[in-house]
């Protein structure tokens, strides 16, 4: 199968706004890989937004000078796959211009079609839709197969490339191998959003489980016998980084075990650490025995998946916590209140932010453990965080937003300069209006070239911006970044001199240290 039909169709799914032409062309380009398993996989992985290799050491830095496109489309998946492969294997003295030559000689094979699609798949930028949603229904459409069945055996095999490999290949047989299995890593089940606890308990029909919600790092607990294995949350192995997970888990009283669990660092005094001291634990450089020496991560067990031998997916969750409170001791369990009482509600979330946690989760009683979705069953509930800030610059969108002026960086006022500090970039929060509307506005506060992938604007819109917390970065040279910014709304009623300061932003970033 050439490169040049995938990365078509890619174009194809970026240009549609409908989920069922995203699925029917998705869907077409599968079956064209139906005849070698491991092909299915690399394509869903690629359609998806995401290489087999996950991280290979190529970013939007190295893609900056190209060369030009070739006139005939030549390069095969396969052979594009093994290339990703050959690149991330690159190590030692002089690896860097042996990458860089890898590349470049890889995008010299490429078409001008596949020369955009590997650029935005290598920079994390290919977003055209392709969601995980749509994926598997593509899979069952072009295996043939109920649509339900597949997104089951996703949800059970952790991994939709291998399942819609199976699934095209095998069918329905295929599809039966994907149970619950000890040492097989399974998607988390996700949360969606409440405004409040009052409005968590109303959609969660009026009686919820409440827990505290940690700023740490989940993570799934595998045990069979004396073997742990620990999975982040996107299903990579990290248990040699992990040996307190490790000793947890040894230490309950079972013989097989799936739980899903957070990792944090905590305070002497049981506060949390910012999350970045947790998330050091998970460098590929760090001496794991001497940072957990100097700052042992604790694990709290939130769920139970299985249990010697016995499935606990399909239970309701006040069954699966009655599971888990017989076999976690306390000083591994989170703050937990079942309560049908807003006010009571309302106590235990101020209690939980009182004690440095993000929020909490709201949890229906009732509701089983649907790995890999985004389940109503579970809300989170969070305090939002706003600050007005100024656009120093946008990047031309991809996909369906292929012409429009799409991801705003982000800047806070300094009094101290008369200039602004960049804070971080994002894309989310736009609406197709808001995007026609910004493209118009920016180009017109272009101060200098449109027509590369950065247009710097002069610095006089404001945009309110929601975000999660702040971290420290040494990306910015304000030594501070955004957690998960989102746009709100675009201020027109301030000027960029009413902007929030830098000061501010450091006070907020101060006082959650």
């Amino acid at each position: 199968m050439l490169l040049l039909d995938v990365a078509t169709a890619s174009a194809d799914v970026g240009a549609s706004s409908s989920r069922l032409t995203k699925t029917a062309r998705i869907a077409e380009t599968l079956r064209q890989a139906a005849d070698d398993p491991e092909q299915v996989a690399i394509v869903v992985s690629w359609l998806s937004g995401e290489l087999p290799q996950r991280q290979i050491g190529v970013g939007w830095a190295a893609l900056r000078s190209l060369p030009a496109p070739a006139a005939t489309p030549t390069l095969t998946v396969p052979a594009v796959h093994a290339r990703f492969s050959e690149i991330k294997e690159v190590a030692g003295k002089g690896s860097q211009a042996r990458r860089a030559a890898l590349v470049a000689d890889l995008f010299g094979a490429a078409t001008d079609v596949e020369q955009t699609f590997l650029r935005r798949l290598l920079s994390g930028e290919l977003r055209q839709g392709a969601l995980v949603g749509v994926m598997a229904d593509a899979v069952a459409k072009a295996a043939d197969l109920p649509a339900a069945a597949v997104r089951r055996a996703a949800m059970l095999g952790g991994n939709l490339p291998a399942v819609a490999a199976a699934a095209l290949t095998e069918g329905a047989a295929g599809l039966a191998r994907f149970t619950l299995t000890v040492g097989r890593p399974v998607g988390p089940m996700l949360a969606q959003t409440a405004t409040g606890v009052a409005d968590a308990l109303e959609r969660l029909g009026g009686t919820a489980v409440l827990e505290a919600k940690l700023d740490g790092a989940r993570v799934q607990v595998h045990r069979s016998g004396d073997t742990v294995a620990i999975y982040t949350r996107s299903l990579d192995d990290v248990t040699a980084r992990l040996p307190e997970v490790v000793d947890a888990a040894l230490a309950l009283p079972v013989t097989e075990l799936i739980a899903d669990a957070e990792a944090i660092a905590l305070r002497p005094d049981g506060r949390p650490h910012r999350f970045q001291v947790t998330a050091s634990r998970f460098g590929r450089s760090v001496d794991i025995a001497a940072a957990a020496a100097v700052q042992p991560l604790s694990v709290f067990v939130f769920d139970l998946l299985h249990v010697d031998g016995t499935d606990l997916l399909d239970m309701p969750t006040r069954e699966r916590i009655a599971v888990l409170d017989e076999l976690v001791p306390d000083r591994h369990r989170v703050d937990r209140l079942i309560t049908d009482d807003p006010t009571s509600a309302e106590d235990f979330l101020r209690r939980t932010l009182a004690a440095g946690h993000e929020g909490v989760m709201a949890k229906s009683p009732t509701a089983p453990y649907e790995a890999g979705r985004r389940g109503a069953g579970w809300l989170k509930v969070k305090p939002v965080h706003t600050l007005d800030l100024v656009v120093l610059a946008v990047e031309w969108g991809s996909g369906r937003r292929t012409g429009k002026l799409s991801n705003i960086h982000l800047g806070a006022r300094d009094p101290r300069t008369g200039g602004f500090v960049m804070l971080g970039k994002t894309f989310k929060g736009m609406t197709d209006a808001m995007l026609e509307w910004q493209t118009a506005r920016f180009l017109e506060l272009a101060d200098g070239p449109t027509d590369g992938y950065v247009v710097r604007v002069r610095p006089e819109q404001v945009v309110e911006i929601a975000f999660d917390g702040i971290q420290t970065s040494t990306r910015y040279p304000g030594g501070m970044a955004l957690r998960f910014a989102r746009v709100v709304r675009y201020r027109d009623d301030k000027t960029a001199a009413e902007a929030d300061t830098v000061n501010t932003v450091r006070q907020i970033y101060e006082r959650a240290d």
